[in-house]
């Protein structure tokens, strides 16, 4: 009788303690599925749950890859691989979350497409030490209001091949569109450049809350188009720029813009170090403010360090 009775028994007191029963769907989400083809790889990325790791062999994966099932923050789900699997697309985007809320994607280069890595209404995505390179415009972009998106540890460059101007290494927003609330992004310990064809990073009005911190930017790639003169263009609102460093601009090292009545204000500038040698434009700052007003502040910490053009910046420095 004790053979009968020992699971119901365990079960009772498990669910008494407020523990979860065992389901097969619980096994499944904790899957960790084995790939090497392009078609496992849709295949994978169409069933994936909660939980759930995809895992990439090395070797090419040719074709647009989309992901659209959300995950949680207490159950991701991880897409990872080395940066001997790489996902190659002859246009469009490489990888495309699409409201794919909660994934991590780790290790694994993106390249060849019209974009790299896309997140369209996706919270709480991670994308760590990846490769993004060889795309038509920006490397990754974070829009349609994915919040709270991380973007670490990872070298982007050789964007903005079309020609166009449009090659920003990480975008965060829309421009214009002051709906796209991809708030408090994370760009952290970074390489970005060389070959960029347009700014390292273009924070757009309409966000709030981005940190870039800790990256290392190359602008040998600016074009003037569009504008960009300098690796980090700030037209959103209370972002941090701290410990990074930047070398070979064209103008100024970082801009911030007000291209929205309202936007562009509270940037905080601490502990970047400029090298501006080379730099031709007009201003060669290291931090150009071009929208300073009363209602409309930026700070600028004297821990920031510039070498070469004409100055750290044109608004009063903060002690």
């Amino acid at each position: 009788m004790r053979t009968r009775t020992l699971i119901p028994a365990l079960l009772t007191a498990s669910l008494a303690a407020g523990a979860l029963p065992f389901t097969a769907g619980a096994a499944q989400a904790a899957t960790v599925v084995d790939v090497s083809t392009a078609a496992q790889l849709k295949a994978a990325l169409a069933s994936a749950a909660p939980g759930g790791t995809i895992r990439l062999a090395d070797g090419t994966y040719t074709g647009n890859f989309k992901a659209t099932v959300p995950a949680t923050s207490a159950a991701r789900i991880t897409l990872t691989g080395s940066s001997a699997a790489v996902l190659t697309a002859g246009g469009g985007y490489g990888l495309h979350l699409n409201g794919a809320s909660y994934w991590t994607v780790r290790g694994l280069t993106v390249t060849g497409g019209q974009k790299g890595i896309v997140t369209d209404a996706a919270a709480g995505v991670v994308i760590d030490s990846v490769t993004v390179h060889g795309l038509g415009m920006e490397g990754v972009h974070f829009r349609k209001s994915s919040r709270s998106g991380i973007l670490r540890n990872s070298w982007i460059h050789d964007t903005g091949h079309d020609g166009r101007g449009m090659g920003e290494g990480v975008y965060v927003g829309s421009a214009g569109d002051l709906t796209d609330r991809s708030d408090d992004a994370q760009i952290i310990g970074n390489t970005i450049g060389p070959g960029v064809g347009g700014e390292n990073i273009d924070i757009k009005e309409g966000t709030t809350g981005a940190r870039i911190i800790g990256n290392t930017f190359d602008g040998s790639g600016l074009t003037g188009a569009n504008y960009d003169d300098s690796w980090v263009d700030v037209k959103g609102n209370d972002v941090l720029v701290e410990g990074n460093k930047g070398v070979r601009t064209t103008n100024n090292g970082y801009e911030t813009h007000t291209q929205q009545s309202g936007w562009g204000c509270g940037t905080v500038f601490r502990n970047n170090a400029s090298d501006l040698t080379g730099a031709t434009g007009g201003a060669q700052l290291a931090v150009n403010v071009t929208n300073r007003s009363a209602s409309c502040l930026t700070t600028v910490y004297a821990t920031n360090t510039v070498t070469g053009g004409k100055g750290l910046t044109n608004i009063a420095v903060t002690p």
